[in-house]
């Protein structure tokens, strides 16, 4: 399997995930009407921040050893299903949230499923 296709979605995920991550821990009110307004809340988006970027330490890792590429592509399913069903879970109790929220949503199952297929045609 070519290792661009093979790697696409690390390649998509580590800038985004560490890009909102980034915004989550120090600016969550750029992208969001979020307005942290108690270190306890403050403490939360910085804690959410820190999954974020272990996660996309660990799919950059993947990247330079082959041999991480099959939990990392786990991990990154799950991360990505998990993000994508607590959405559609908000979707169905909280109602439709801003376009660029929904368009999370999609892109967040594309990379899941994308993931999901590359673990089952890997090359043994």
């Amino acid at each position: 399997m070519n290792r661009i296709v093979q790697n696409l979605h690390f390649y998509i995920s580590i800038p985004i995930v560490i890009a909102v991550a980034l915004v989550y821990g120090f600016q969550p009110n750029l992208l969001f009407d979020i307005q942290p307004n108690s270190i306890d809340e403050h403490n939360v988006y910085k804690a959410i921040m820190g999954i974020y970027l272990a996660f996309a330490s660990f799919w950059s890792l993947a990247l330079i050893q082959k041999n991480y590429w099959k939990a990392a592509t786990i991990s990154n399913i799950l991360f990505m299903l998990g993000l994508a069903l607590g959405r559609l879970i908000s979707f169905a109790v909280d109602g439709i949230p801003s376009s660029l929220l929904l368009f999370g949503c999609f892109g967040e199952l594309a990379l899941a499923f994308y993931g999901y297929y590359l673990l089952k045609n890997q090359v043994k």
